[in-house]
């Protein structure tokens, strides 16, 4: 087998909001491919050999002083070269061609048109739906080069200069409003780069395998299991690399999902037959956040304990010279940044962030290229059940953040049984994939309510579920009034301590995911 990074696409991001958005694409067609800050990338381009580039869109206008540009390696690197909206009009500029602003701004679906046969848009005189989000637009294009699409608003929506192999479109075809978009991509990737289609979950696998293998040798690795996507993956991918020396750490802080501890125990050691040193520290974390109620504080706390313990625990541990972490590659974009501030940067959260310099161990990150659906898919692969790897997101601090006011044990156990239910339920009337993340919330207020023939005053639950993309802006969920209603009803009657439900319809923004 040829090395699975040997044919790769460079994506330059300019800013875009979708840049990600065309990584995995790129990659979902089972290519290898990198997102690099437009700003940083001058001088190193040569060296990361790539087979074809691509340059993102952008907020920027080209038509402004000191606005982004394609370093020169872009265009005297004889790879072919695809820009999409700004990068299109980046393009145009930079080889001798007339940008314009002020025009009717296009954003929307609009019809291209097809004006001249090409290896990229296809037949003359066809037609798709296209995604356009743009003010500016060229209005004449450089020497050696032809309009291949159009728009009633637009006479330039696509162009190419095939001698050099330069593409160019102004619409966005990464997002799933355009049609074809993902066989546009494909065409670029697969066909005029010449890339071979070896980027699969097997092939990632793999080559994951003998990476570790070659980094870590015969010396042990350390892992601090917190029954989340990521570190579950990492454990089972090292577990088959190296399998005994991978010593794992689970810290059940007793505000995890409920009977989480026990899951992963029964996934991770019995099934999976990782070695998993379980750490039951739920007295010390309640000891620790009582009378506590600062959310930012409740975190600190949460946050130092598990270091704390960690450290001790490895402490018993003779021979680990390696520390696993499950960086993932939007933590990796994060870190490198953009030089001058002008690139999009990534928010994403390490997990054991500090912990490698703190203990003086080396890391070995074999998530560190993949984006969160790939480690999704490898995991599967791996063997890790399905209703595992595809959770929704939980926040590290777990329930200490999802308990407004005082985190304590009654607290932590009434919300753990609530939350079960509302996710039993979505599960059970198939919302749950619908869904980017749901929910329960435990508030600091109690209300009066009648249960039996007695009065009850009570706390209050809050039910939230979201749907969303990239997680930076999400819809509340309209979910059916009659499953609200069944939910509702099974955690007032089944969970004792509450005795009112209700339902968060706030946005984001103005409200954040998580209420904490």
């Amino acid at each position: 087998m040829t090395d699975i990074h040997d044919h790769k696409i460079l994506i330059l991001d300019f800013g875009a909001q979708y840049t990600q958005l065309i990584a995995r694409r790129v990659r979902e067609i089972g290519v290898y491919c990198e997102i690099w800050a437009w700003d940083r990338a001058a001088g190193r381009i040569a060296g990361f050999k790539p087979t074809g580039i691509i340059l993102s869109g952008g907020p920027e206008s080209v038509t402004e002083a000191n606005s982004p540009r394609a370093p020169d390696e872009v265009f005297t690197l004889g790879v072919p070269v695809l820009g999409i909206c700004y990068g299109m009009q980046t393009m145009a500029e930079q080889l001798g061609g007339k940008v314009e602003s002020g025009h009717t701004r296009e954003f929307g679906l609009a019809k291209l048109s097809i004006g001249v046969a090409n290896p990229l848009l296809q037949a003359e005189g066809d037609a798709f739906t296209a995604w356009m989000s743009h003010g500016d637009r060229v209005v004449r294009i450089p020497d050696g080069f032809t309009t291949i699409g159009a728009t009633d608003d637009l006479p330039i929506a696509a162009m190419m200069d095939e001698a050099r192999r330069y593409y160019a479109v102004q619409f966005h075809p990464e997002v799933t409003h355009t049609q074809f978009g993902t066989e546009l991509l494909r065409r670029f990737v697969v066909d005029l780069c010449g890339c071979a289609t070896q980027w699969t979950s097997a092939n990632i696998i793999e080559d994951a395998i003998a990476r570790v293998r070659a980094q870590v040798g015969s010396q042990k690795v350390l892992l601090g299991l917190s029954g989340g996507v990521d570190s579950s993956v990492v454990a089972a991918l090292l577990e088959r690399a190296i399998g005994d020396q991978l010593v794992c750490v689970f810290v059940d802080t007793g505000l995890l999902r409920y009977r989480e501890g026990d899951q992963v125990m029964e996934t991770m050691a019995r099934n999976m037959g990782v070695n998993v040193i379980r750490v039951n520290a739920a007295d010390r974390y309640f000891s620790e956040l009582k009378g506590v109620d600062d959310p930012e504080a409740k975190r600190k706390i949460i946050g130092r304990l598990f270091v704390e313990i960690f450290e001790e625990e490895s402490k018993k541990l003779d021979g680990v010279a390696f520390l696993a972490q499950g960086t993932i590659y939007p933590d990796v974009i994060e870190s490198a940044g953009s030089a001058t501030g002008k690139a999009h940067v990534i928010k994403s959260h390490h997990n054991v962030g500090g912990l490698p310099e703190r203990m003086h161990l080396k890391l070995v990150e074999p998530l560190r290229e993949l984006f969160k659906d790939e480690v999704r898919r490898i995991g599967v692969e791996l063997g890790l059940p399905r209703e595992m790897v595809y959770r929704h997101p939980f926040p590290g601090p777990g329930l200490g953040v999802r308990i407004l006011g005082e985190v304590t044990r009654e607290a932590a156990d009434t919300l753990a049984r609530a939350d079960a239910i509302f996710i039993e339920e979505l599960r059970k009337h198939d919302w749950y994939d619908r869904v980017s993340q749901a929910f329960a919330v435990w508030l600091p207020v109690r209300s009066v309510g009648v249960v039996g023939d007695a009065r009850a005053y009570e706390p209050v639950v809050a039910l939230r579920a979201v749907e969303t993309i990239d997680f930076m802006t999400a819809h509340w969920a309209h979910l059916p009034y009659e499953l609200l209603d069944h939910v509702a009803r099974r955690i007032v009657n089944e969970v004792r301590g509450i005795s009112r439900v209700v339902y968060d319809i706030s946005g984001k923004p103005p409200a954040t995911i998580e209420w904490e």
